[in-house]
């Protein structure tokens, strides 16, 4: 089995690789949606719900809920084929120990975008957890820095700047799984 995990702040376009990922037959399994759906539970706001997680359960929770997930889908029988696996969103050394105990080739691409870029960015795709406004970007920043995502993008195996045309970091994107697919 074959797992990549993608880390970078919001807005800098790990979504993106997701979807490039995709395109190429990569099981896609998002960190932010296991926050989401139990935000969703508790009846909370995402940020409040992803600091809530690591006090109660520690700050592997949401990596063991994410390796609990591929591993379900690496039983299902459909699963006889050798899997390969993106986990979007990772943001702590936490959360990437718990992934390297668990896939022994466990790689890491960061993805980086400066601020102003990744603002804009964020103004335009409206989700739910995004802002408009700079001083709750930056405490978003701050926040996912504070969880470590700062040593998971220093310690990565690949590091994609996306700040130029769309094209072009797919391209990067798609060399990248390429040759991580040939290894495997």
């Amino acid at each position: 089995m074959q797992v990549i995990g993608v880390t970078g702040l919001p807005g800098s376009g790990k979504s993106i690789v997701a979807r490039v990922a995709k395109n190429m037959d990569v099981n896609i399994i998002r960190m932010g949606d296991v926050i989401r759906d139990e935000a969703i539970k508790r009846n909370a706001e995402i940020g409040e719900t992803a600091v809530k997680l690591r006090e109660e359960y520690g700050d592997y929770v949401v990596a063991e809920r994410c390796v609990e997930l591929i591993k379900e889908h690496s039983n299902d029988e459909n699963a006889e084929c050798e899997l390969k696996f993106i986990i979007e969103g990772i943001r702590s050394p936490y959360e990437v120990k718990i992934f390297k105990k668990n896939f022994k080739t466990f790689k890491i691409i960061a993805i980086h975008s400066s601020p102003k870029t990744r603002f804009s960015r964020l103004k335009r795709r409206k989700r739910e957890d995004d802002s408009s406004n700079v001083a709750e970007f930056k405490k978003r920043d701050n926040r996912e820095l504070k969880f470590g995502i700062g040593n998971v993008i220093a310690t990565s195996d690949y590091m994609i700047v996306n700040e130029g045309p769309v094209w072009k970091f797919k391209n990067s994107i798609r060399n990248i799984l390429k040759n991580e697919v040939k290894k495997h």
